[in-house]
């Protein structure tokens, strides 16, 4: 007798919407009907189904990540013509999609011309890092700090920091748009300050990191990235 025709089905299909077990509930019964005819020991048929949960656990958080992510579409390791730029080291680059250096919540910073692919690379190595599990936002500097600086007025910085603290990395595109403001400048800075030695920041910018007095007026607003780890590429040109 067929195992799927001892069990009241409609009885299990709810344990499995209360456990919130959605891949089971759609493949109990697939999986069932191969165990009863191959004669699987019950704990066989636990971990298939089991596996197959976590997997499609798996898919679900990454496709949640990639949405929350606003990674700009089509920038992938595949699409980046490398040759166009010989003196970037694929080789380098792939390895940045590893997790080592999230870890240690070190920095990255892209540094080039206009048009030379930092936001691409960056974008990319951000979907890479998404698809080992980890959590990226991809932003406009410019309009990352406007909101900071809206948080600010409102009285809730702290708090506005403080959520952005579930990403293990920011990207930070185009910081030379930022200006010298001193209100822009100083969210910025309290954001790298927060995030120093604990959660990753991935920064593109024009101009290299010893140029960077023309975004923080005051020296000492560099401290947090100066002293940071760094994996800088070559300039794209």
């Amino acid at each position: 007798m067929s195992v799927t025709n001892t069990v009241d089905a409609a009885r299990l299909n709810l344990l499995l919407n209360e456990l919130r077990l959605p891949a089971i509930k759609v493949l109990w019964a697939q999986f069932a009907e191969q165990s009863d005819k191959e004669g699987w020991p019950a704990g066989r048929f636990l971990a298939t189904i089991a596996e197959h949960e976590i997997a499609e656990r798996g898919r679900r958080r990454t496709e949640r990540h990639l949405v929350e992510a606003r990674l700009p579409t089509g920038k992938t390791f595949d699409s980046f013509d490398f040759e166009a730029v010989p003196m970037i080291s694929k080789a380098q680059v792939m390895a940045l999609a590893g997790d080592s250096w999230l870890g240690k919540g070190a920095n990255l910073l892209l540094f080039g011309p206009p048009g030379g692919g930092k936001s691409h690379l960056a974008a990319a190595i951000g979907l890479a890092l998404i698809e080992n599990g980890w959590r990226v936002l991809f932003t406009r500097t410019t309009d990352l700090v406007q909101k900071l600086q809206l948080a600010r007025r409102e009285l809730n910085l702290e708090a506005a920091i403080n959520r952005l603290d579930r990403f293990d990395l920011l990207i930070l595109d185009d910081l030379a748009y930022v200006t010298k403001d001193q209100a822009e400048t100083s969210v910025l800075f309290e954001l790298i300050s927060a995030r120093y030695e604990r959660r990753s920041m991935l920064i593109t910018a024009n101009q290299p990191f010893g140029e960077w007095n023309r975004v923080f007026p005051d020296p000492a607003m560099t401290w947090p990235l100066s002293i940071a780890s760094f994996i800088t590429p070559p300039s794209s040109r």
